[in-house]
């Protein structure tokens, strides 16, 4: 089988280029070829002799609105050149003015707008009517792009009810969630701490939160609210940066700053998370948090909300799922109940470790692959019917 992937980015370290980095790894490894037209491509997959790498570079036009339609310019011609010489042809949202056999949707700009927790109007200065433009033209490109899909494969059943709400037909709707790696992802076994490497204190019940802090739409402020009615012995450790960001004052003005640790960007993720006790994540509005499942695989408890798409597979065994993201005080008790209770605690670690198990990128990628094969399949079939179709013509004339 012959693949094309058109993504902005493939490689381990974006959300959506490492959903499509394991897939080109598995379809590797099934003794497919594959092409990748993006931007940027992971170094170790550039080299591998079954991967062609078209790269798109990078617009220089100014703001990322212009830069995708740029790219989406650039990527449909491309297609409409090349497209004969693929049985598959996977997209990922609106990326290109294209039709596409399959379209893995990571995010839906009208379920943010709509979601009842959008920040953006058109009186809230320059920057909030760009990002209102900007939410508005993708979510018009993004139903276009639907459209214009054969089969839909978004990555939560919250992202399958929003394409359902938009009019997608649900029989050409296949959801399958993103994936997570348990291996580097798996606890610490041996219970040594590094918690010091992150200059984190050792002895406080330490939760984890993670995210843009740039952007509200991660909720982090739920999260400083929440804390000031929470024991003095719960910490937060806070993975991003934060420049710009409004956070570290907010933690000052709420009388928290001390039991917050700001960490900054972090490369090394799995370790960070080793050195949690819990994972709070009440974001506004999620598809599928890669970082969610991440925290899974670490034995963390789960503190999430439903307005973020991986609280679905959330079970009360290894998590607590609230219902609104704003509201701190519910927030609050399920921390509590959490580090008030060690045992319970590393019970529902050992349940959120078994439940990630089953979400390995592995069997993402092989749902992945056994759609794609099943379209290459039914293609080739049909292109045989019709070149015995035409043959029988060609006798009876």
């Amino acid at each position: 089988m012959n693949l094309l992937i058109v993504t902005h980015t493939v490689g381990r370290n974006d959300g959506q280029g490492r959903v499509n980095y394991e897939v080109v790894q598995a379809a590797l490894a099934a003794g497919h070829s594959v092409t990748l037209l993006s931007t940027t491509v992971d170094e170790t997959l550039s080299l591998h002799p079954r991967i062609t790498v078209a790269r798109l570079p990078a617009s220089r036009v100014p703001t990322r609105l212009l830069q995708y339609q740029v790219f989406a310019l650039r990527a449909a011609a491309w297609i409409r050149a090349h497209r004969h010489e693929f049985d598959v042809v996977q997209v990922n949202g609106f990326i290109a003015w294209t039709h596409s056999d399959v379209n893995a949707i990571h995010f839906v700009h009208t379920g943010w707008y709509e979601s009842g927790y959008y920040p953006f109007r058109l009186t809230g200065g320059l920057y909030a009517a760009y990002q209102l433009l900007f939410t508005r033209l993708n979510a018009w490109c993004e139903r276009w792009a639907f459209r214009h899909a054969r089969v839909l494969v978004p990555v939560s059943e919250k992202v399958s009810a929003e394409l359902v709400t938009l009019g997608m037909p649900r029989d050409k709707i296949r959801v399958i969630h993103n994936g997570v790696d348990n291996v580097e992802f798996s606890p610490d076994l041996s219970q040594t701490s590094q918690r010091e490497r992150f200059k984190l204190p050792e002895e406080p019940f330490m939760l984890l939160f993670a995210g843009d802090l740039r952007n509200a739409r991660k909720n982090l402020d739920a999260v400083l609210r929440a804390l000031v009615t929470c024991p003095p012995n719960v910490h937060l450790a806070v993975a991003g940066g934060v420049a710009n960001s409004p956070y570290p004052a907010m933690a000052a003005a709420l009388g928290v700053a001390d039991r917050v640790h700001f960490v900054g960007m972090i490369r090394d993720m799995p370790t960070l998370m080793r050195c949690a006790d819990a994972f709070v994540f009440p974001s506004r509005y999620e598809a599928m948090s890669l970082v969610l499942l991440e925290a899974l695989a670490s034995a963390l408890p789960v503190i999430t909300v439903h307005t973020a798409g991986g609280a679905e597979v959330i079970t009360e065994e290894c998590g607590i799922v609230l219902e609104d993201p704003d509201n701190a005080g519910a927030l609050a008790e399920a921390i509590t109940l959490v580090a008030s209770d060690p045992l319970r605690a590393r019970e529902m670690g050992q349940a959120a470790q078994a439940l990630a198990a089953t979400l390995s990128w592995q069997t993402m990628a092989a749902r992945y692959l056994a759609l794609f094969e099943d379209i290459a399949t039914t293609r080739k079939a049909a292109r045989h019917n019709a070149r015995a179709s035409h043959e029988t013509v060609s006798v009876k004339t």
